[in-house]
């Protein structure tokens, strides 16, 4: 099993920060989420990792080249980086050569919360936290007949309960060309402003993705600042 940590945007929301480093090299008491990153993937047994980068991607490659945590790292560029998610995922298509967690860049978690998504008996798989109801900005992993049916910000009318996606997605190797396919769908009518959650319908409807449930486990996505500081004062005392 490998990773694939999309991390190529410019984070526009948190621009008072990203305009001097990427988001994944934010630092959460001391360590940037990078390394938090790479650090994990190797505790739970993960040593290989491709990360799209795009945006400032020589500061991700100087990170790396200066510590990277016993993990061997790949580079794929997204040249397009300003592009939605999807791009990014897209140009990850030729990486998902073998069973693949792929990871958005920008998330503070427990190490638990992966083992778990590694460790869970569906061969397919999003994380879910059960806690969370939609307020806004949440992309939510929605289920239905005990599977996702969809991973979005805009909530279907049909469906048995949902809760807020983790951002983390395990994909058996065989149904790749499934992911792959869903994507075109959209690439090939140049939908390229997607985020990629979106672009997975296909897949969802092809491939049966079940879920974990980690409502109490500590994490947050961090897209404004004052996320960071939810990170710094809620999430990281926890880890």
């Amino acid at each position: 099993m490998k990773a694939i940590i999309l991390a190529a945007g410019v984070g526009k929301r948190l621009w008072q920060v990203t305009q001097h480093r990427p988001k994944c090299l934010i630092e959460i008491g001391g360590q940037t989420l990078l390394h938090r990153y790479l650090t994990s993937l190797r505790s739970v047994g993960i040593h290989y990792v491709d990360v799209v980068v795009g945006y400032k991607q020589e500061m991700i490659r100087a990170a790396v080249a200066v510590n990277s945590c016993g993990v061997r790292v790949n580079f794929l560029v997204n040249e397009q980086f300003h592009r939605g998610s999807i791009s990014s995922l897209w140009i990850a298509r030729t990486a998902l050569d073998d069973d693949a967690i792929v990871m958005d860049a920008d998330v503070l978690f427990h190490q638990e919360i992966l083992r778990r998504l590694v460790q869970s008996p569906y061969e397919n798989a999003l994380l879910m936290d059960e806690t969370v109801k939609q307020t806004g900005e949440e992309c939510m992993v929605v289920v239905e007949g005990g599977r996702v049916i969809a991973l979005t910000k805009k909530m279907p009318l049909h469906y048995d309960y949902a809760g807020e996606g983790v951002g983390f997605l395990k994909v058996r190797h065989a149904d790749a060309p499934h992911v792959v396919a869903s994507l075109r769908t959209h690439v090939d009518r140049e939908a390229w402003q997607m985020e990629y959650e979106d672009a997975l319908v296909g897949f969802f409807r092809d491939v049966k993705v079940g879920h974990e449930k980690i409502g109490g486990l500590p994490w947050t996505e961090i897209d404004f600042l004052e996320d960071v500081t939810k990170a710094e004062r809620d999430v990281l005392p926890k880890l």
